[in-house]
């Protein structure tokens, strides 16, 4: 029995859920940026649909740098500096404010999110590595599920801070300047968060991935052929993708199905993140009773199912495709731990390289919500979520064969 197995780290992945805490926060804050900058701007969909893009591109150009980044300075230094990135991408919103221009927004947004991204390639392998063995998928979604805390908590605070102004008659300048003080204490948070793991101590997973190495001989020496890896990043890829697609366009569909302004419909946003928040508590401990692939095959074909549900009801059953969409969030809540933990199985001291290449799939979440923002200008907006079921059809592919392709 390794040394590892027989530590006890839940101290340690107790600190860590405020990082994931704090992501899920500011990620979902993004659906609110997007109906909010669309009217100020005058936005296309697929212009407005440029905040996703901007935010999850970072994860494209950062991500394997980043980890290889965390492999010389470790995971704890890697969480701090991914705070402090963070906070200067927060602190840029309020220049960004004051310039009455989308394109700086973008450009913060992108700082902001190379800070997330630095997050997610430290946060993410550091809880699989502290987890007892056989154990990683259902920590890791226990973990994540303060992530999706974060993520239901942030349209209530959102729509009060930023979206309330704009269902009164007020001046655009006041409408985008309401944005500046809400990213300013985000940034104020981060900072605090920063120091806080500065001043405690936390175990070195460098060391517990070069343990896993020495007991797995399998003769590799690139990360690149694990392919259950390979098939796992683009598993994330369009697990984060579909994710965001729906959860952008949220308060876009839900004026469309039932004629709600923004800030009522930005309401409705927390029980999509909140289901993710139920589906992760509950999945943590289903997942350690069935195996981990199996529930992910579940939850992907119920979310392919609940799409074509949406889209058959359409603006005729306005109430049936509104929940539909909204129990969504339930069943995404398991996939990307699950696809995570799967996919950096056994790959010892070549986590934290895994672990910048599944979170350079993150990038699914720039690409796929532009090509359904496409789809939704050209055919329509229910239909448009073809491109998410699509994409939830191949994590069943996944789930059932791609998880094991290495056996």
């Amino acid at each position: 029995m390794s040394a590892h197995s027989q530590q006890n780290h839940t101290p340690a992945l107790v600190v860590l859920t405020t990082l994931f805490f704090m992501m899920g926060f500011i990620t979902c804050m993004n659906d609110i940026l997007i109906p909010h900058l669309k009217d100020i701007f005058d936005l296309t969909y697929v212009q407005a649909m440029l905040i996703q893009f901007c935010f999850f591109t970072a994860y494209a150009i950062m991500s394997i740098p980043m980890g290889y980044l965390v492999g010389k300075i470790g995971y704890k230094n890697g969480v701090i500096s991914g705070f402090v990135l963070t906070a200067i991408g927060c602190l840029l919103f309020y220049p960004a404010a004051g310039s009455h221009s989308y394109a700086t927004f973008l450009g913060a947004l992108f700082i902001l999110a190379s800070g997330v991204t630095l997050l997610q390639v430290a946060g993410n392998p550091y809880v699989t590595l502290l987890s007892k063995p056989g154990k990683e998928s259902a920590t890791l979604t226990l973990v994540q599920a303060f992530n999706s805390l974060g993520t239901t908590i942030a349209p209530q605070i959102g729509a009060f801070l930023i979206l309330a102004d704009a269902t009164q008659t007020v001046s655009k300048a006041e409408q985008i300047s309401s944005v500046q003080i809400p990213y300013l204490g985000l940034a104020g948070l981060l900072i605090i968060l920063a120091v806080f793991v500065k001043m405690i101590r936390l175990p070195d997973a460098r060391k517990i991935a070069e343990e896993e190495s020495e007991h797995n001989h399998d003769g590799k020496h690139s990360v690149w052929q694990y392919r259950h890896l390979v098939f796992g990043a683009a598993g994330i890829f369009c697990y984060v993708g579909a994710e965001v697609s729906i959860g952008s366009l949220l308060v876009s569909v839900l004026g469309y199905l039932k004629g709600l302004d923004h800030a009522s419909a930005a309401k409705y946003l927390s029980f999509y993140w909140g289901g993710a928040m139920v589906g992760r508590f509950l999945g943590s401990a289903i997942m350690a009773k069935i195996a981990p692939n199996r529930y992910l095959a579940f939850n992907a074909t119920a979310a392919v199912a609940l799409l074509g549900v949406a889209m058959l009801a359409g603006k005729a059953s306005a109430d049936i495709a509104m929940w539909a969409l909204l129990a969504i969030g339930f069943f995404n809540s398991i996939m990307f731990p699950t696809i995570f933990s799967l996919a950096t199985k056994g790959l010892g001291r070549f986590t934290s390289s895994a672990s910048g290449v599944l979170c350079t799939a993150i990038v699914g979440g720039a690409v796929v919500p532009v090509v359904q923002g496409w789809a939704a200008d050209t055919y329509g907006l229910m239909i448009s979520f073809v491109v998410s079921a699509i994409c939830y059809v191949y994590i069943v592919f996944f789930a059932i064969k791609g998880y094991k392709a290495d056996e």
